[in-house]
């Protein structure tokens, strides 16, 4: 090949701003690469960040459920307690009764028709 063809070449491909793009591309790959290291560290950053608000909602909702969780259960144990109180008064009444009735039996009367109550105990 001679020099004219080489030329003609260069020219056909873009000429002077051809040469200076390949030589400029050839110096400069190092940085490029850096650049686009650069860039794509951008976007895994930023997806990164779109993921942790993502995850920050959603904790937030689930947070949210868990209070509303945690007030219905909150108004269950309530009523439970007012429950199990009515059954210890109801319980403590009934032993009431039959401490009574087991008092009453005993001093009830032997003595058939006794207007002066003579209880058989020493009571």
């Amino acid at each position: 090949m001679d020099l004219n063809t080489i030329i003609t070449i260069i020219t056909a491909l873009g000429g002077i701003e051809a040469v200076k793009w390949g030589l400029s591309a050839w110096v400069n790959r190092k940085t490029n690469a850096r650049k686009e290291d650069a860039a794509a560290d951008a976007a895994e950053v930023q997806n990164l960040l779109n993921v942790i608000n993502s995850l920050t909602t959603q904790l937030e909702r689930a947070e949210e459920r868990i209070k509303v969780r945690d007030g219905k259960v909150d108004y269950v144990y309530a009523e439970l307690r007012k429950e199990q109180a009515e059954k210890l008064e109801i319980l403590k009444q009934k032993f009431e009764i039959e401490i009574r009735v087991k008092d009453l039996e005993l001093r009830r009367c032997d003595i058939p028709g006794c207007a002066n109550r003579k209880p058989p105990s020493d009571f």
